[in-house]
């Protein structure tokens, strides 16, 4: 048993025999964030089997696998899956990239940040869904608006936190580059930026979060296709187990796409100490 939990939870070089305590308390680790997924599945499974949940309130784990795999088969997935994550690509990018040149700006001169923050921090403060109604008049309900909605849910995180990594850059670097009389531009590139760029993952996969979760609730009030739509679909018919499996897929993709991108926030943060 323990030759068998070494083989799965620790890499092959370090098995070394019997598990030691620091190789137990690795397997715990690794173990223990799967503990309350599976004794809900386990409760999920009882209720359903036994009764003590009505499937009209919540139906039981093989038909909502049956209606996941239907989904699969039918290619009606993969074309709600295929406009959700365009949507996110576009909308999730855009937002990205104009975060970082308004955060860098804003993080070169004080000046510029004296006259633009204390607004962008007031506009901010208003709820991505408050931007809704004003939007859907100006640019209707069509894919711009699911674009900019997306966009201003990752420009947020993006803009502050390529803020505070451009003003956090180490002042001994900024010595040294002086000292080498670095220009401007050098400055900027050799030194700010790469200082800047772990601060910058971090904010970038806070805005990914914040553009799925966007991304979900824009598709639940203005769209006709989508990881969204499927849910409102599904409620419309009554259909939980389609409601179900959707957001499994919703949670299933949220959760792999902030795994990788904590894995690159790791590897920044490694660069950063190297």
């Amino acid at each position: 048993m323990a030759n068998a939990l070494t083989r799965v939870f620790l890499p092959a070089h370090r098995v070394r025999g019997p598990l030691s305590s620091e190789a137990w308390r690795t397997v715990g680790w690794t173990a223990l964030p799967w503990i309350v997924p599976i004794l809900c599945g386990l409760l999920w499974i009882l209720g359903s089997h036994y009764g003590w949940i009505s499937a009209q309130v919540l139906p039981p784990p093989a038909l909502v696998f049956e209606t996941l795999g239907a989904l699969v088969k039918s290619g009606e997935l993969w074309m709600h899956l295929s406009a959700s994550m365009t949507r996110t690509a576009v909308g999730f990018g855009g937002g990205v990239l104009l975060g970082i040149l308004l955060g860098g700006l804003l993080g070169l001169s004080r000046t510029l940040e004296a006259y633009v923050l204390p607004s962008f921090n007031a506009i901010v403060q208003v709820p991505v869904l408050g931007w809704l109604p004003f939007l859907m008049i100006v640019v209707g309900i069509g894919e711009p608006l699911k674009y900019l909605l997306i966009g201003h849910a990752a420009l947020v995180p993006v803009t502050l936190s390529t803020l505070q990594g451009f003003r956090g850059s180490p002042r001994a670097l900024q010595e040294v580059a002086a000292v080498y009389r670095y220009t401007r531009w050098q400055v900027i590139t050799r030194v700010t930026l790469p200082a800047a760029i772990p601060v910058i993952g971090t904010g970038v996969r806070l805005a990914f979060t914040k553009a799925w979760l966007t991304l979900v609730v824009v598709e639940l009030v203005a769209s006709s296709e989508g990881l969204g739509y499927l849910i409102v679909y599904g409620r419309q018919l009554f259909q939980l187990d389609l409601v179900l499996a959707s957001v499994l897929i919703v949670g299933a993709i949220g959760y792999v796409a902030d795994r990788l991108l904590n894995a690159f926030e790791r590897k920044l943060q490694r660069g950063r100490a190297n």
